[in-house]
Formats: structure tokens, sequence, C-alpha cells
């Protein structure tokens, strides 16, 4: 048990270090390369904090548990919103992009939606999983080629999206931070979800209810991190695109990887589970659109469901 505490301590510290070098990184070269800091936050940030949940999900369906690959990222991404976007959004009001309002978050309630509909029978074949990558190739394209086409976006109030500049310094160095600080985020994942699955295992939770929190928990770490550092640099882009493009990335990506590795069967992830998934990307829509920004209350009812969640989990 003691270990395990020392994991978790650890894991916090190496994540907040890999978290500001992302952040630092990925901001400036959305700057020199004229793609948005949108969809720098959307793409290359969110899979990259993601890749803890794509490596514990990979390894665990190649082993044949999917209820801990799918509870992962279910509960992943429930956190997400409830736990991270409800964090950031208490520690500073988030400006929220017009286009997350109009399209982004839309299309994470079809994902999650669609995710709905392929677990009815509990399971998630390799057709399905194929279906599931094609759909993040087609994100990805369609992002990079929308952020080229547009320069600036106005928002309401007056908010106005900067513009690429020139930035002091070179071009591989802002990469190479960036790469440096996904790999702290995924090593001090591993450290944090180390400490928490020996603490789970302790306890003697079933595959599905550890890949609903404490997994999910730990794995979404580096999303915790970047966010809550992006926000308090106010990177706010950064900080919502992030958890935004992360949740579609799990179930496009991660799902469809995993599924294509070994055919999975999500026994102990019920209805309601994924229900609370889908109303949580539901709510998120009207609370952005509500002024655009996520004030610091509707942070702290983000955080309120997502503790009522976990309560009714480890109860």
């Amino acid at each position: 048990m003691l270990q395990g505490v020392v994991y978790l301590i650890l894991g916090v510290v190496v994540l907040y270090g890999g978290a500001e070098s992302l952040v630092r990184g990925s901001a400036s070269l959305a700057y020199r390369l004229g793609v948005s800091r949108l969809v720098i936050g959307l793409t290359v940030v969110a899979f990259g904090t993601s890749s803890p949940e794509w490596a514990v999900s990979i390894q665990t369906a190649w082993e044949g548990n999917g209820a801990l690959a799918v509870g992962n990222v279910v509960g992943s991404n429930i956190c997400n919103i409830g736990l991270i976007l409800g964090l950031a959004a208490w520690c500073t009001p988030l400006a929220v992009h017009i286009n997350l309002v109009r399209l982004q978050i839309p299309l994470m309630i079809l994902v999650s939606l669609i995710l709905l509909g392929l677990l009815a029978d509990h399971t998630l074949g390799r057709s399905e999983g194929a279906l599931l990558f094609a759909g993040l190739a087609a994100y990805v394209v369609y992002n990079v080629v929308v952020s080229r086409r547009i320069q600036s976006a106005s928002l309401p109030g007056g908010w106005v999206e900067k513009t690429p500049m020139k930035v002091p310094g070179r071009l591989w160095k802002d990469a190479a931070g960036a790469v440096v600080g996904v790999a702290l985020l995924v090593g001090g994942a591993n450290l944090f979800l180390s400490g928490a699955v020996s603490i789970g295992s302790a306890m003697g939770w079933p595959p599905s209810v550890l890949g609903l929190s404490l997994v999910a928990m730990g794995t979404s770490l580096p999303e915790l991190a970047t966010s809550l550092v992006a926000a308090l640099r106010r990177e706010t882009d950064l900080a919502v695109g992030n958890i935004v493009g992360s949740n579609i990335f799990n179930v496009l990506g991660i799902l469809g990887t995993a599924a294509l590795v070994r055919p999975m069967t999500s026994s102990g992830i019920g209805l309601p589970d994924l229900l609370f998934m889908t109303l949580l990307s539901l709510l998120l829509l009207p609370l952005a659109r509500s002024g655009y920004t996520l004030k610091r209350w509707e942070g702290v009812l983000l955080l309120v469901l997502y503790s009522g969640y976990v309560w009714t989990l480890v109860r």
C-alpha cells in the first residue's frame, strides 16, 4: 500500500512537468505552423494526452480483458468532462471557441451515441473497430484542412482568436518540448496507474469497476494536468479542445484500435454507465453555449455530478 502511495505522488509530479512542456511546445507550434490553437488542442495535444488510455486499452484487449478496456474509455470520457473540465472551469472561467459549440461538441455527442449503439449487444468486433478507426482518420483530416482555411475567428463578446505569428527560438525546440511533454505524461500516468491498480486490486474491485474508476482517473491524469495548466496559462482553446478531442479520440481511435487487435466484450459495463457518459456530453453543449464560457458554477455542477457517479460505483 505504501509503495502505491509513493507511485501516486511521483506520478503527479512528473505529470505536471509533462503538461507544462506539452502546453508550451504545442502553443508555439500552433503559432509557427499557422494551425489554430484549438485544432492543436483537438488533435496533437488530445491524442498525446490520451496515449495512456490507448496503451492500457490495447494491452488489456490483447489479454482478453475487454471489460477493463471498454471501462477505461467510458470512465475516462466521464472523468474528462465531469472532473477535469469541472476543475478547470472552477479554477478560471473558460472561453469556449464557437467551433466547439457548432461542430466539435455535437460530434462528441454523436460519437457517444454511436458507442452506445455498438455496445448494445455488449460486443465490439473487428468490423466495428475498423468503422471507428476510419471515423478518426476523417476527423483528423477535416480539422487540419479547415484550420488552414481559417486564419482567425471572432467570438461573441469581442474575443478574437490570435493569428499565427513569428515566435522566437527554433521550430525543433518547440517540437521537442511537445514530444518530451508527452513522454513525461505517459511516464507519470504509468506511475500513478501502477499505484492506483495496486490499491484497487487490494480492495477486491472487479475489472469493470476498476476500469471505470481508478484506471480511468489514472489514465486521464495527463488530460487533467494539461487542461489545468493550460487554463491557468489562459490557453483556454487547449484546455477545452484537449478534453473534447480526447473524448472523440478515446472512442474512435482507442476502442477502434483495440477492437481491431482483438474483438471485445463489455461485460460489467452497464447501460447506466454509457448513458451517463452520453448525458455529460449532452449537458456540455448548453453549458458551453451560455455566453460561450464555462463559468465557475458550471464547473462546480460538473464536479458534483461526477462525484455522485463515482459514489455509486464504489459504495
